[in-house]
């Protein structure tokens, strides 16, 4: 740890030979000093940073004691650790003045006096060689830290460095993956409970590589330092406030973690590719056994009895074509620049969805005919994935990312972080045997999440959705105001409108519904109640619940565009809420 220089460490050196004016508290005898100075103006706290020793020789000193008093609090307002003044022949005090000692003393500034035979620079350079000599070893701290934790990630895993880091620093550290999950610490038991630091995880894990973030919980500084290469392999949490020497090698630990995560990375290829393979065959099987099918799930640990699958285009067809006309031109094309990129950022794609899918089983379908993209047979015709249409032959193939998952999986949060802003349609819960029913359907909504701009889910009641389709726009746009017309015409009533219809689409899933808006999950409640109090409804009630959630996807413009109707379709959420 840093040791600065403290007054008391002035005090008692022999060679300054400096003296206190009054009884000093020890406590501000422990004040650091950070440089020295000489000023004989009226009013110096202007031009203080903070820290010093602010030397005069009282040329301009005013002797009446409010004018001292004044001066006095000048200097301390600005910052400085002590006060002394020079005495000697020819200057004008030979003896600290009872009034500046009064105010002095009344303010809690330390004051001193250099004697004569004693120059001001001789003070000076004592501050600022015991300021080198601090900055020397802090120096010599960090370069031995950084040669530790250097030799840790020669070792077998993250622990070896956290615990380096911690003996050496005294700060504690932390590694999760970027859904928050512990991977290793520093110490036996975080300082911090892990979901203090929830927000400030979530916070950083959201902006990917672009930035650290701090903050303050159970009297604890808590910084998040992102870590990877090019894409986020996971997070840093440390606990505590790193000392100078400390802070500079921050960075040298976040680049040896986010190695030794690259690292790991590269190691869970074959998994990876094993678990691409695995769902190659499951796929191929049209007429799987029921008990087989669950079986090979069962083989990866996804275990819930009931499954959907999910497809996201990594990179379409028309993205390649763009590329194409782009590079044609001489233009600058932004995302990959050829296939060999393209498949390469669909791979990253698929392995950040498979961290984040418990259990899950993922590939990558598309470009190669009758193939997926690790080599392994596709289980369909032509390289096509499950249940999208065939792409024109010759023509720019996209790549989509196929997965199956358990049904309890939040997959729309997943899809939040980990494929933003990517056509991704969601099939429908089905048995492991009926997989690729649920995998075709979600590859036939890509054409309306593109349109959407958000996810697209099927369900499994149409009546709704006909309702939408066969009604009248103006009486469909009439009894939305109907229902949500005090709503309109309260406070805030956007927002009281946006969090009833995300609370709706989530199915009553307050976690959920606080996620997508970006709010406590508290405020969501807030927001509800008073929307159910303008409007008189509750949410407990099945008929309610209806007309709310009918009301708000008029709203959001429910009515299919024409040639979409029918390839996805929509319910209202569950009778029961969440609670």
């Amino acid at each position: 740890m840093s040791v600065p220089l403290h007054l008391s460490d002035l005090l008692a050196r022999p060679d300054l030979r400096l003296s206190v004016t009054y009884d000093v508290p020890p406590h501000l005898l422990a004040r650091p000093i950070e440089a020295a100075t000489v000023s004989d103006l009226l009013s110096p706290g202007k031009w203080l940073q903070g820290g010093e020793l602010l030397m005069t020789i009282g040329l301009l000193l005013p002797m009446e004691p409010a004018a001292c008093r004044a001066y006095v609090r000048d200097v301390a307002e600005g910052g400085a650790a002590c006060l002394a003044l020079g005495l000697g022949q020819g200057l004008p005090y030979q003896e600290a003045p009872e009034p500046l000692v009064t105010a002095a003393e009344e303010a809690g500034l330390p004051l001193l006096t250099v004697p004569d035979e004693v120059p001001f620079i001789a003070v000076t350079k004592a501050v600022f060689d015991a300021r080198a000599t601090e900055q020397r070893a802090a120096l010599h701290r960090a370069f031995a830290t950084q040669r530790r934790l250097t030799a840790a990630a020669a070792g077998d895993g993250l622990r070896p460095m956290l615990e380096e880091w911690t003996a050496a620093t005294g700060v504690g550290a932390a590694v999760l993956d970027p859904l928050g999950r512990l991977l290793a610490a520093g110490e036996r038991e975080p300082r911090t409970p892990l979901a203090q630091a929830r927000d400030l995880l979530d916070r950083v894990a959201a902006r990917g590589l672009r930035g650290s973030a701090s903050s303050t919980a159970g009297g604890q500084q808590l910084e998040v330092q992102p870590l990877g290469a090019r894409r986020l392999r996971g997070l840093l949490l440390l606990t505590g406030r790193p000392d100078d020497a400390a802070r500079s090698v921050v960075p040298g630990l976040v680049s040896l973690l986010s190695l030794e995560l690259e690292r790991r990375h590269l190691r869970d290829e074959p998994e990876r590719r094993r678990r691409s393979a695995l769902l190659s065959e499951l796929l191929a099987e049209e007429h799987a056994a029921p008990g087989r099918a669950r079986d090979m799930l069962h083989s990866v640990g996804l275990t819930t009895e009931r499954v959907r699958g999910v497809v996201v285009e990594a990179v379409s067809g028309d993205d390649a074509r763009t590329r194409a006309s782009r590079a044609g031109s001489g233009r600058a094309a932004p995302g990959p620049a050829d296939g060999s990129s393209a498949e390469s950022a669909a791979q990253e794609m698929a392995a950040d969805l498979a961290l984040a899918m418990p259990g899950g089983l993922v590939r990558v379908v598309g470009g190669t005919p009758g193939r997926t993209t690790d080599g392994t047979p596709a289980g369909t015709t032509e390289g096509t994935p499950a249940g999208a249409p065939d792409r024109t032959p010759g023509g720019p193939s996209g790549l989509m990312v196929e997965a199956v998952v358990g049904e309890d999986l939040d997959i729309r949060d997943v899809l939040a972080r980990f494929a933003p802003r990517r056509p991704a349609g969601i099939g429908p819960v089905t048995a492991p045997e009926a997989v690729r029913v649920s995998l075709r359907q979600a590859a036939g909504l890509l054409a309306v999440s593109r349109a959407s701009g958000e996810p697209a889910e099927a369900r499994q009641s149409q009546a709704s959705r006909l309702l939408l389709d066969l009604g009248d726009r103006r009486t469909l746009q009439g009894y939305a105001d109907t229902v949500l017309g005090p709503l309109d015409l309260a406070d805030h009533g956007e927002e009281l409108i946006a969090t009833l219809a995300a609370w709706l689409e989530t199915g009553g899933a307050w976690d959920a519904t606080s996620r997508r808006l970006g709010v406590h999950r508290h405020t969501v409640r807030n927001r509800l109640d008073k929307a159910m109090d303008l409007t008189g409804r509750r949410l407990d009630d099945p008929d309610d619940r209806f007309d709310l959630w009918l009301a708000t996807r008029i709203r959001r413009g429910g009515t299919p565009s024409p040639g979409t109707a029918g390839r996805t379709t929509t319910a209202p959420p569950p009778a029961q809420p969440e609670r």
